[in-house]
């Protein structure tokens, strides 16, 4: 009989060990990332998912498992041993069975059996998932991963409860986007570019009507928008502006600055602080004016909301232009080909 005990005793703690031993994958991704994918149509993603909602079950019926073992193993010692010898052997055995299950012989092994069986184990818990509802009694610890794509850090940027004001979600948001937008986004179109011929003569009317623009650059061209040669300060003439009447091409600034529309916003701010100028004409790739891009634009994309001073005193010149598009190049006679 105390053979039996003895041989029931070890029975268990083996069992006991393996099943402290294993751990089952996790994925690599998080939930979200792979409901993302599944939505997408990936359906090894499906099948992860749902995995991945039936391991928190599986590992709280490991650990209901495993607690159940350590009893019956104390008693098998209990019964094997004597009282007072059984209970050190107990005691010898709670403390040390989880570093030898740490070991790599018999972690390895333990992996092993339960990557087998596992499918059975998933369909057995998808089966009857009371079982799970009502033995999720302990705490499984939670999943450290690392997040998987920028559509997820956007999404727990938003989810983030009060943790984070409005505005700052919105400054993460922007940030986080901010390499993925280009330059064409941004600026505003040359249909809504006010312009200064070279050889305007700048009078008290001209700076009266400039200044009730909202605007304090204005690209000065030769013949036509594509041909800009250079840029009017504004703001500086109504400060030193002398009477005397003179051209915008003796006014201007001569130095301008190219961008293509396809530049990216982060290659704009860091052209804006290498120059030191406030404004870029953009180009399309024939060199032709496709608009202005200010340093303004671009920090209002990077904040993600409009900056606001004395000078702006118009409507969002992206939403002028893209209601004039209506009416340009309208002819009745004209066709599209």
């Amino acid at each position: 009989m105390e053979t039996i005990f003895i041989t029931g005793f070890v029975m268990l703690f083996a069992i006991l060990t393996v099943l402290a031993s294993i751990v089952p994958r996790r994925s690599i991704l998080s939930a979200f990332e792979l409901d993302r994918r599944r939505q997408e149509g990936n359906s090894a993603a499906a099948e992860e998912l749902k995995r991945e909602v039936l391991l928190e079950d599986i590992l709280s019926i490991r650990h209901v498992l495993e607690a159940l073992f350590l009893v019956f193993t104390v008693m098998a010692s209990v019964a094997a041993f004597g009282s007072l010898f059984g209970a050190l052997v107990a005691l010898l055995v709670a403390l040390a069975y989880g570093r030898l299950a740490r070991t790599e012989l018999v972690h390895g092994y333990a992996q092993r059996f339960y990557e087998k069986i596992e499918p059975a184990v998933i369909r057995q818990v998808e089966r009857y998932p009371q079982i799970g509802k009502y033995i999720r009694t302990v705490t499984v610890a939670p999943n450290d991963q690392e997040v998987s794509s920028r559509e997820e850090l956007i999404h727990m940027v938003e989810t983030s409860g009060t943790v984070l004001s409005a505005e700052e979600k919105k400054l993460i948001v922007n940030g986080i986007g901010f390499k993925d937008k280009i330059v064409e986004q941004v600026m505003t179109p040359r249909g809504v570019v006010e312009t200064i011929p070279k050889t305007e003569l700048i009078g008290p009317l001209l700076l009266d009507e400039l200044h009730k623009t909202g605007h304090s650059r204005f690209p000065v061209t030769d013949g036509d928008i594509d041909h800009i040669v250079g840029v009017l300060h504004i703001k500086e003439l109504l400060t030193s502006f002398d009477r005397k009447s003179q051209t915008a091409e003796k006014a201007m600034e001569s130095k301008v600055f190219y961008i293509n529309q396809e530049q990216t916003l982060e290659h704009a701010l860091a052209a804006f602080i290498k120059t030191r100028h406030h404004l870029f004409v953009v180009v399309n790739g024939y060199r032709e004016t496709a608009g202005i891009v200010t340093l303004e634009d671009v920090i209002e994309a990077l904040l993600g909301r409009e900056i606001v001073d004395e000078f702006d005193v118009h409507d969002d010149l992206r939403a002028v232009a893209a209601r004039s598009a209506k009416t340009n190049n309208n002819s009745p006679h004209g066709t599209n080909v």
